[in-house]
């Protein structure tokens, strides 16, 4: 069983015991986190798709705690200008870990 959520902006495949990165969300270590916007599940051969999400389905995760990107360096150079600007940037993200995916019955 698997299913693609979405959190952040971004959509995510997701399965029983994953642990994913995600944009930082407020929740503390050990907390758990109820993800409700399912995009599609996929249960043995059933697939449910959602439009755009299934309605009362969600993903049960839990928090392992807040943590942050490695650094993403933007360089830009203007050639014969003498112009140089460095800027970096690391994203902060929550680390989830699936323990269950729920599909309403119907």
């Amino acid at each position: 069983m698997y299913a693609v959520i979405e959190t952040g902006g971004k959509q995510y495949k997701v399965a029983k015991n994953d642990i994913i990165l995600v944009e930082k969300l407020k929740a503390k270590a050990g907390g758990e986190v109820k993800i409700s916007s399912v995009l599609l599940a996929k249960d043995g051969n059933s697939v449910h798709v959602g439009n755009p999400y299934i309605k009362g389905a969600h993903v049960i995760c839990e928090s392992l705690g807040q943590t942050r990107m490695g650094k993403v360096v933007a360089f830009k150079y203007k050639k014969r200008k003498s112009e140089k600007k460095k800027i970096g940037h690391r994203q902060d993200v929550t680390k989830l870990k699936v323990k269950e995916i729920e599909i309403a019955k119907g």
